[in-house]
Protein backbone atom coordinates (compact mmCIF):
# COMPACT_ATOMS: atom_id res chain seq x y z
CA UNK A 1 0.00 0.00 0.00
CA UNK A 2 3.04 2.46 0.86
CA UNK A 3 4.37 1.75 -2.67
CA UNK A 4 1.03 3.55 -3.90
CA UNK A 5 1.53 6.98 -1.68
CA UNK A 6 5.20 7.21 -2.83
CA UNK A 7 4.44 6.55 -6.64
CA UNK A 8 1.36 9.49 -6.34
CA UNK A 9 4.36 11.90 -4.36
CA UNK A 10 6.80 10.95 -7.08
CA UNK A 11 4.56 12.16 -9.90
CA UNK A 12 3.38 14.93 -7.80
CA UNK A 13 7.35 15.90 -7.60
CA UNK A 14 7.70 15.62 -10.97
CA UNK A 15 4.80 17.69 -12.20
CA UNK A 16 5.35 19.99 -9.53
CA UNK A 17 8.94 20.41 -10.80
CA UNK A 18 7.82 21.53 -14.27
CA UNK A 19 5.27 23.87 -13.41
CA UNK A 20 7.09 25.42 -11.06
CA UNK A 21 9.83 26.05 -13.83
CA UNK A 22 7.57 27.35 -16.32
CA UNK A 23 6.01 29.55 -13.20
CA UNK A 24 9.42 31.01 -12.74
CA UNK A 25 10.25 31.60 -16.58
CA UNK A 26 6.99 33.17 -17.01
CA UNK A 27 7.69 35.66 -14.69
CA UNK A 28 10.31 36.35 -16.47
CA UNK A 29 8.97 37.06 -19.48
CA UNK A 30 10.27 33.77 -21.06
CA UNK A 31 7.38 30.97 -22.89
CA UNK A 32 8.62 28.05 -21.53
CA UNK A 33 5.36 26.19 -23.67
CA UNK A 34 6.60 25.77 -27.21
CA UNK A 35 5.02 22.66 -28.14
CA UNK A 36 2.75 22.64 -31.45
CA UNK A 37 3.34 27.09 -31.53
CA UNK A 38 4.62 29.50 -33.99
CA UNK A 39 5.45 28.96 -37.53
CA UNK A 40 7.82 25.73 -37.42
CA UNK A 41 7.23 23.32 -40.35
CA UNK A 42 3.82 21.39 -40.23
CA UNK A 43 6.29 17.96 -39.25
CA UNK A 44 7.55 19.63 -36.73
CA UNK A 45 4.30 21.39 -35.48
CA UNK A 46 2.22 17.64 -36.18
CA UNK A 47 5.11 15.82 -33.74
CA UNK A 48 5.50 18.69 -31.53
CA UNK A 49 1.11 18.66 -30.49
CA UNK A 50 1.20 14.47 -30.85
CA UNK A 51 4.14 14.23 -28.21
CA UNK A 52 2.55 17.07 -26.11
CA UNK A 53 -0.94 15.62 -26.15
CA UNK A 54 1.33 11.89 -25.19
CA UNK A 55 2.99 13.15 -22.39
CA UNK A 56 -0.95 14.28 -21.16
CA UNK A 57 -2.85 11.57 -21.75
CA UNK A 58 -0.60 8.77 -19.83
CA UNK A 59 -0.94 10.93 -16.43
CA UNK A 60 -4.18 9.81 -15.49
CA UNK A 61 -3.48 6.18 -17.08
CA UNK A 62 -0.79 6.39 -14.71
CA UNK A 63 -2.79 7.22 -11.96
CA UNK A 64 -5.63 4.89 -12.43
CA UNK A 65 -2.78 2.30 -12.92
CA UNK A 66 -1.49 2.79 -9.55
CA UNK A 67 -5.11 3.15 -7.61
CA UNK A 68 -5.97 0.06 -9.20
CA UNK A 69 -2.61 -2.40 -9.62
CA UNK A 70 -3.45 -5.19 -8.34
CA UNK A 71 -6.87 -5.85 -10.47
CA UNK A 72 -5.29 -5.13 -13.88
CA UNK A 73 -1.63 -6.71 -13.90
CA UNK A 74 -0.61 -7.91 -16.73
CA UNK A 75 0.63 -11.21 -15.15
CA UNK A 76 -0.92 -12.71 -12.00
CA UNK A 77 2.68 -12.96 -10.62
CA UNK A 78 3.80 -9.96 -10.56
CA UNK A 79 0.80 -9.24 -7.90
CA UNK A 80 3.58 -10.92 -5.34
CA UNK A 81 6.56 -9.31 -6.42
CA UNK A 82 7.18 -5.97 -4.39
CA UNK A 83 11.07 -6.68 -5.63
CA UNK A 84 9.85 -4.96 -9.01
CA UNK A 85 7.22 -2.82 -7.90
CA UNK A 86 10.13 -0.94 -5.52
CA UNK A 87 12.35 -1.40 -9.03
CA UNK A 88 10.09 0.23 -10.65
CA UNK A 89 9.81 2.91 -8.23
CA UNK A 90 13.38 3.62 -7.61
CA UNK A 91 14.04 4.22 -11.65
CA UNK A 92 11.29 7.08 -11.37
CA UNK A 93 13.13 8.65 -8.65
CA UNK A 94 16.44 8.37 -10.62
CA UNK A 95 14.37 9.74 -13.89
CA UNK A 96 12.62 12.65 -11.67
CA UNK A 97 16.11 13.49 -10.59
CA UNK A 98 17.62 13.18 -14.27
CA UNK A 99 14.25 15.84 -15.08
CA UNK A 100 15.12 18.05 -12.34
CA UNK A 101 18.89 18.27 -12.60
CA UNK A 102 18.50 19.26 -16.74
CA UNK A 103 15.64 21.65 -15.95
CA UNK A 104 17.93 23.47 -13.72
CA UNK A 105 21.26 22.90 -15.67
CA UNK A 106 19.37 24.86 -18.61
CA UNK A 107 18.57 27.30 -16.71
CA UNK A 108 16.83 30.46 -18.43
CA UNK A 109 17.35 28.09 -21.98
CA UNK A 110 14.86 25.37 -20.67
CA UNK A 111 12.28 25.60 -23.31
CA UNK A 112 9.29 22.66 -24.08
CA UNK A 113 9.30 22.25 -27.77
CA UNK A 114 11.13 24.28 -30.31
CA UNK A 115 11.84 27.79 -29.90
CA UNK A 116 10.11 29.45 -32.75
CA UNK A 117 12.00 32.83 -32.35
CA UNK A 118 13.79 32.50 -28.97
CA UNK A 119 17.73 31.98 -29.25
CA UNK A 120 19.01 29.85 -26.20
CA UNK A 121 22.64 28.92 -25.80
CA UNK A 122 23.85 25.15 -26.10
CA UNK A 123 23.91 23.76 -22.81
CA UNK A 124 27.23 21.19 -22.53
CA UNK A 125 27.80 21.64 -18.58
CA UNK A 126 26.85 19.52 -15.50
CA UNK A 127 24.46 16.16 -16.24
CA UNK A 128 24.80 17.53 -20.13
CA UNK A 129 27.96 16.44 -20.34
CA UNK A 130 26.72 12.62 -19.76
CA UNK A 131 23.45 13.14 -21.71
CA UNK A 132 22.60 15.55 -24.81
CA UNK A 133 19.05 14.92 -23.28
CA UNK A 134 18.90 13.85 -19.78
CA UNK A 135 15.48 15.73 -19.18
CA UNK A 136 13.85 13.28 -22.11
CA UNK A 137 15.88 10.70 -20.28
CA UNK A 138 14.04 11.43 -17.13
CA UNK A 139 10.83 11.47 -18.83
CA UNK A 140 11.46 7.83 -20.40
CA UNK A 141 13.24 6.68 -17.16
CA UNK A 142 9.74 7.77 -14.78
CA UNK A 143 7.53 6.35 -17.10
CA UNK A 144 9.37 2.94 -17.10
CA UNK A 145 9.57 2.95 -13.87
CA UNK A 146 6.00 3.23 -13.19
CA UNK A 147 5.38 1.31 -15.72
CA UNK A 148 7.27 -1.57 -14.12
CA UNK A 149 5.81 -0.71 -10.10
CA UNK A 150 2.15 -0.82 -12.12
CA UNK A 151 2.06 -2.52 -15.10
CA UNK A 152 -0.94 -3.56 -16.93
CA UNK A 153 -1.82 -3.53 -21.06
CA UNK A 154 -3.62 0.06 -20.57
CA UNK A 155 -0.39 1.42 -19.04
CA UNK A 156 2.18 0.05 -21.25
CA UNK A 157 0.29 1.19 -24.26
CA UNK A 158 -0.14 4.71 -23.14
CA UNK A 159 3.76 4.75 -21.40
CA UNK A 160 5.48 3.46 -24.78
CA UNK A 161 3.71 6.16 -27.05
CA UNK A 162 4.99 9.14 -24.97
CA UNK A 163 8.55 7.66 -25.03
CA UNK A 164 8.70 6.63 -28.56
CA UNK A 165 7.47 10.49 -29.53
CA UNK A 166 10.13 12.18 -27.17
CA UNK A 167 12.06 10.17 -28.91
CA UNK A 168 11.09 11.66 -32.55
CA UNK A 169 10.66 15.11 -30.63
CA UNK A 170 14.57 14.49 -29.59
CA UNK A 171 15.41 14.21 -33.68
CA UNK A 172 13.80 17.30 -34.37
CA UNK A 173 15.24 19.35 -32.00
CA UNK A 174 18.39 17.30 -33.17
CA UNK A 175 17.97 19.44 -36.50
CA UNK A 176 17.34 22.43 -34.88
CA UNK A 177 20.22 22.51 -32.93
CA UNK A 178 22.23 21.50 -36.10
CA UNK A 179 20.87 25.02 -37.84
CA UNK A 180 21.19 27.02 -34.59
CA UNK A 181 24.50 25.95 -32.98
CA UNK A 182 26.73 24.69 -36.16
CA UNK A 183 29.96 23.49 -35.43
CA UNK A 184 29.30 23.83 -31.95
CA UNK A 185 26.31 21.33 -31.86
CA UNK A 186 28.06 18.89 -34.02
CA UNK A 187 31.27 18.75 -31.78
CA UNK A 188 29.39 18.37 -28.88
CA UNK A 189 26.79 15.80 -30.58
CA UNK A 190 30.26 13.53 -31.24
CA UNK A 191 31.28 14.13 -27.34
CA UNK A 192 27.69 13.35 -25.69
CA UNK A 193 25.70 9.95 -26.33
CA UNK A 194 21.44 11.40 -27.25
CA UNK A 195 20.54 9.93 -23.82
CA UNK A 196 22.87 7.94 -21.85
Amino acid sequence: MVEKYIAIALMGIFYAAYLGKKYVQRRQGITTNQIGKGTKPRKVLLIENIMGWATIAVIPVEIFSIIIFPKMTLLPALRECPALQWTGLGITAIGIAFFIVAMLTMADSWRAGIPDKDRTELVQNGIYRISRNPAFVGFDLMYIGLLLAFPNILHLLFALFPVIMLDLQIRQEEEFCREAFGREYEEYRKRVRRYL
